[in-house]
């Protein structure tokens, strides 16, 4: 093909282009919007979601039970000072929780969820502390050895001094350490650096062991060199499980769907389903203050004190502004500011949404008085 024939080809694709764009514009555009679409209404959508049969599930189920020979390996590497990071396709959930309780049962764990919106690492740090300072006691009874007495309040300490701790080197005690399992390390609430950066340094602790899974294929990016192989010291662990995300997709609505009460419901029961049994109590007293004044803005934050003292569910405000900061963090209650100007509590649900709130919180504390009623009779 000579230089006069390439000049006409491009020429006449140049020409169809610009006489496309042309025709294109021409044409009427449409008045539709995205907004008028009419969606599904999200409860539906998720019910029809949670009946659909699973395929396969014999090949499954036989390649999660594959994984427990490893747990023996994976034990190894935890004492070994490694954190693992299980990574695949599928719902890694029920497989560390399954290696936690059988592998873990010699150490204190601390769960943190994820795939949760927000997280308060601060609070996660000073469980960490406390746990190990209880482990300590424990350890020097047995060894008649002996503690500081007048130890500090971890709340009351920084972030710094709460890490010092954690990884103290006069700490002379053989496998005295923590762990914490991080569900979806790259989850909503943990990617950005400063979150990622604070996890680092948790791992990086001498007396904290880490076990976190990932499902992001972009995951490893949120991390640089010295994060991966000094702080975290990570044991990769390829374990795809081919499980649906049945809990971790509860907290992130669907594209095609407007949500609803009942999910909003859901979400908030699983949620505190997952805090202590006294914070469930003082979400309770938030919740039956709103049903019973309606019309009041909020429930001021030192009646809330004054009830919950009189019921025995904090000992003091340092324990109830614990309790606020969980539930703020999970987006349960929101602040206020009346015309008295005072700061005033309310749980973001209509009056309906509530009511069944407390039911499923009432209906779960009865079957758990009852399971350990049964136990106590065996």
């Amino acid at each position: 093909m000579d230089e006069d024939e390439i000049e006409v080809e491009e020429f006449g694709f140049l020409r169809n282009y610009f006489l496309a764009k042309e025709l294109g514009s021409s044409k009427k555009k449409s008045a539709r919007k995205l907004s008028e679409i009419d969606l599904v209404d999200e409860e539906e959508l998720r019910e029809v979601a949670a009946n659909i049969e699973p395929k396969h599930e014999k090949e499954v189920n036989d390649l999660i039970s594959s994984y427990k020979s490893l747990y023996s390996e994976w034990l190894f590497a935890i004492r070994c000072g490694f954190a693992l990071l299980m990574y695949g396709f599928g719902s890694k959930k029920a497989l560390i929780e399954d290696f936690t309780t059988r592998s873990l049962t010699e150490y204190s764990v601390v769960v943190v969820n994820g795939y949760l919106q927000s997280i308060n690492l601060k609070q996660v740090v000073i469980t960490l502390a406390e746990l190990l300072w209880d482990q300590l006691k424990l350890q020097r009874k047995t060894t008649s050895g002996s503690l500081s007495k007048t130890q500090q309040p971890f709340n009351t300490r920084s972030m710094a001094d709460l890490l010092a701790f954690l990884d103290r080197p006069d700490l002379e005690v053989e496998e005295c350490f923590v762990c914490i399992l991080v569900h979806n390390i790259d989850g909503p609430g943990l990617r950005d650096s400063d979150s990622q950066q604070c996890l680092a340094s948790i791992a990086a602790c001498s007396h904290v062991r880490m076990v976190a899974s990932i499902d992001h294929v972009n995951a490893p990016l949120l991390w640089d060199k010295k994060m991966v192989h000094t702080q975290f010291d990570w044991y990769w662990c390829h374990v795809p499980t081919f499980a649906p995300y049945k809990v971790e997709a509860m907290f992130f609505p669907f594209i095609l769907a407007h949500g609803g009460s009942a999910q909003s419901v859901k979400t908030a029961s699983i949620v505190l389903q997952s805090l202590t049994p006294n914070a469930q109590n003082v979400f309770k007293v938030l919740a039956e203050h709103q049903l019973a004044h309606p019309d009041e803005e909020g429930m001021p934050i030192n009646n809330l004190y004054t009830t919950c003292r009189e019921r025995f569910l904090v000992s003091s405000q340092v324990t109830l502004n614990s309790h606020l900061t969980e539930f703020k963090d999970h987006e349960l209650i929101k602040t206020k500011r009346n015309s008295d100007g005072q700061d005033c509590l309310c749980i973001p649900l209509t009056n309906e949404a509530l009511q069944k709130l407390i039911a499923e919180i009432n209906l779960i504390e009865f079957l758990i008085q009852e399971r350990e009623i049964t136990q106590q009779q065996l």
